[in-house]
């Protein structure tokens, strides 16, 4: 299967760096004109340099913009006005006790990890409907279904996205737009390393076997029994992008590994 995504834009937000960098450089192989979407000046600039490094001749720009917040959607969307392909990457989460989670977090956890796609959504889908083709992909995870209890206020923003998917996905019934999620597993993403060397040092582990510890204790129902790396990930986004996935819509598309012990 050859994918070509040549004359599509294709903005990926939270982009410098773990799966959404892996995304744009995914994007950008296949021939998107790929848009990269960080908060600061220099880790944009940075990125888009690694990227140019990474994938000859690839079309690519830089734009600075914090979507969890209505100026930074807004100034995303004046530079960008309008996308063909839109991938809502950008995302937080934190192991938290429960009882030591206070409103402030689970109200910044729904600010970035939801309303920044709901606003991303908001600004280009009309225009995807118009021209009869867009491609919009919730990056959830597996978190929305089988909620961790190490973190269940970035479990309920996972969830929160695939109703917000679904929803999306119901508005663009015939036409060429589709609204797809996918839902990775614990992935070896730049924050989560981060993750890992600290579970590592408190246990007096080496990184492999933390991570290994991790998956075993906290996703034991996994298949694949690893972390997956970032571009596992990308590869499924960038398939749901193309034009050969036009029949995929409103879908929860798992890349976890088989933690989700269910059939439908």
């Amino acid at each position: 299967m050859h994918i070509d995504l040549t004359g599509k834009t294709a903005l990926v937000t939270g982009s410098t760096a773990g799966i959404g960098f892996a995304i744009a450089k995914g994007l950008a192989a296949s021939g998107a004109e790929v848009v990269v979407n960080g908060r600061a000046q220099g880790r944009v600039d940075d990125a888009v340099a690694r990227l140019k490094q990474a994938v000859s001749g690839a079309k690519l720009r830089g734009v600075v913009g914090d979507v969890a917040q209505v100026d930074g959607g807004d100034a995303i969307v004046t530079a960008v006005p309008e996308v063909d392909i839109l991938v809502n990457n950008a995302g937080i989460f934190e192991p938290k006790d429960f009882f030591d989670i206070p409103d402030e977090d689970w109200s910044r956890f729904f600010e970035v990890n939801v309303m920044s796609g709901v606003r991303m959504a908001r600004a280009y889908m009309q225009g995807m409907l118009k021209r009869n083709w867009g491609r919009i992909i919730f990056i959830s995870s597996e978190s929305g279904l089988n909620i961790p209890t190490e973190m269940i206020h970035y479990g309920m923003t996972k969830t929160a996205q695939l109703a917000v998917s679904r929803g999306l996905a119901k508005l663009t019934r015939g036409t060429g737009v589709t609204v797809n999620a996918v839902l990775p597993g614990p992935t070896m993403s730049e924050g989560v390393e981060t993750f890992v060397k600290d579970l590592a040092r408190q246990n007096g582990q080496s990184e492999e076997e933390a991570a290994a510890a991790f998956v075993k204790q906290h996703r034991p129902a996994s298949l694949l029994q690893r972390f997956a790396s970032v571009d596992e990930i990308a590869n499924m986004v960038v398939y749901v992008a193309s034009q050969q996935a036009s029949a995929t819509n409103g879908a929860a598309l798992r890349a976890e590994g088989g933690i989700v012990d269910t059939i439908a």
